[in-house]
């Protein structure tokens, strides 16, 4: 036996369906809710769309980049360049004094 099939409304649960909608929100409110549902079905349809391209795109540029850099090597270390230091004042001496 089918499950889905247990589940499924039939053409006469469908009709009992649009009969109590139809009493709920009345004969002028059913094309403005047709519409409202048509439009959000739209929207979230577009969204799901662009979130597709966006997630295909991130993939692709994930995929066209190398793991590492090929501009950069490995600084070895007698390639290394030394850092600036400080400039250094010499030391000052005390005045003398004539004796």
């Amino acid at each position: 036996m089918n499950m889905f099939a247990l589940v499924t409304p039939g053409p006469t649960e469908w009709v009992l369906i649009l009969v109590i909608v139809l009493v709920l929100f009345g004969a002028k409110k059913l094309p403005e809710l047709a519409r409202s549902l048509g439009q959000s079905m739209n929207e979230f349809r577009k969204a799901r769309e662009e979130f597709d391209k966006e997630l295909h795109r991130a993939g692709e540029d994930l995929k066209g980049t190398p793991q590492t850099p090929q501009n950069t090597q490995p600084v070895q270390p007698s390639q290394q360049v030394p850092q600036a230091q400080p400039p250094t004042q010499p030391p000052t001496q005390p005045p003398t004094q004539p004796s």
